[in-house]
């Protein structure tokens, strides 16, 4: 069987990878030869797929943050054709990554009518919607979806889509953290002193809108209280530089932990941390699995947000997935003019320092866990696009 896994930018690496690797434990159980291609990024080619093309560093939100990556897109596309082209596929599953991966599902279909194509991790659409209630078309060209979120589920199933709820896939990859004092040893981290972990970006335009906020942030918090230690993962070694020129820039006491060390180092760092400052997405889903306390911010240009608000009419509750999911405000959001180190301070000191909303958003989380279903999800995920193309 030669099957095509396409997905974009960090996020979408990650989860593209833990599906080859399920995918990989099902066509053994099935004694099936499994021949894996990718349009992704490292983690996928590790797991046992031939990457064709690289999209970890292309990802964008907004017509204006994306003029740069037009291009680059345009021939990413075309060697994809090329590709395809000259060798035939069993099946397509299609892994969030929403504009590129809709064009790619559309295009396909109109080629190539009895080529299987299954979306996993879809577009949030039950949580947002553009205009008067305007969604992409979806159902149109999938075969299957597989929902990792219950509401996504209803929402397709309810619209005519073949659907499956899998669960959320962070579910698969939780595993028991070492101790906190063990992890701030680790870290190079007094036992007395605070950890303030900044997760700013998955794409490149979050490196630009987001860390220097988040930065000056930072420093505003290390002079309310100096034992505050700062620490930023590298989604992306390209990512590296602008990160801690950036905390230069601030004046941020703080460390820029390699790309290549992020992986090893994830469950020190979320065992040792007192607080997340991050973007929203699926970052937000980790942390919380992981019962870090954290605050959610996202900005994107003054172009794209009037554009989003008056002529898209895009509207949304809640940014971060927790808050989608929950139906709630418990994970502190601020978006665009609200985005700002003073009220990132004002929000991140009761999280700091009260143990009363400390407790109040980890027993939210707890409610969280509930709603994401049992361990097991990319298996799941995987035996279900074996049975729908073989």
């Amino acid at each position: 069987m030669r099957m095509l896994i396409s997905t974009g930018e960090v996020s979408g690496d990650l989860q593209g990878s833990l599906l080859i690797q399920a995918l990989h434990r099902e066509a053994l159980k099935r004694s099936m030869p499994l021949e894996l291609v990718a349009i992704g990024g490292p983690r996928m080619k590790e797991a046992g797929a031939e990457l064709i093309a690289d999209t970890a560093p292309m990802g964008a939100i907004g017509l204006f943050e994306a003029l740069p990556l037009l291009w680059p897109t345009l021939k990413l596309q075309n060697r994809v054709e090329k590709f395809l082209r000259g060798k035939p596929l069993d099946a397509v599953v299609l892994i969030d990554y929403m504009g590129p991966n809709i064009r790619l599902g559309n295009k396909l279909r109109r080629k190539k009518a009895e080529l299987p194509i299954i979306y996993y991790i879809a577009p949030q659409e039950w949580a947002w919607r553009l205009g008067d209630g305007g969604t992409t078309d979806l159902i149109g060209f999938t075969d299957k979806i597989l929902a990792i979120f219950k509401a996504e589920a209803d929402f397709y199933s309810q619209r005519g889509g073949d659907v499956t709820w899998v669960g959320h896939p962070m579910i698969d990859v939780l595993s028991p953290l070492p101790t906190r004092n063990k992890a701030l040893a680790r870290l190079g981290i007094g036992a007395d002193e605070k950890l303030l972990l900044l997760l700013p970006a998955s794409r490149p335009q979050e490196i630009r809108y987001l860390m220097p906020i988040l930065a000056k942030a930072a420093f505003l918090l290390q002079q309310h209280n100096p034992s505050i230690n700062v620490l930023v993962p590298a989604g992306l070694s390209s990512f590296e530089e602008p990160i801690d020129k950036a905390l230069i820039d601030a004046g941020v006491h703080g460390k820029v932990i390699p790309a290549n060390q992020t992986d090893e180092l994830k469950p020190f760092l979320f065992a040792g941390a007192d607080l997340a400052l991050g973007k929203s997405g699926t970052v937000n889903m980790e942390l919380a699995l992981n019962r870090v306390p954290q605050i959610v911010g996202y900005k994107v240009s003054k172009v794209t947000a009037f554009l989003a608000k008056k002529l898209l009419r895009f509207n949304v509750d809640h940014i971060s997935p927790v808050n989608l999911l929950l139906k709630e405000r418990l994970v502190p959001e601020l978006v665009q003019d609200e985005f700002t180190p003073q009220l990132i301070k004002q929000l991140a000191i009761p999280l700091l320092e009260d143990p009363q909303s400390r407790s109040r958003m980890l027993e939210g989380y707890e409610r969280l866990r509930e709603q994401l279903g049992e361990p097991g999800v990319t298996d799941r995920a995987a035996k279900e696009i074996f049975d729908l193309v073989h």
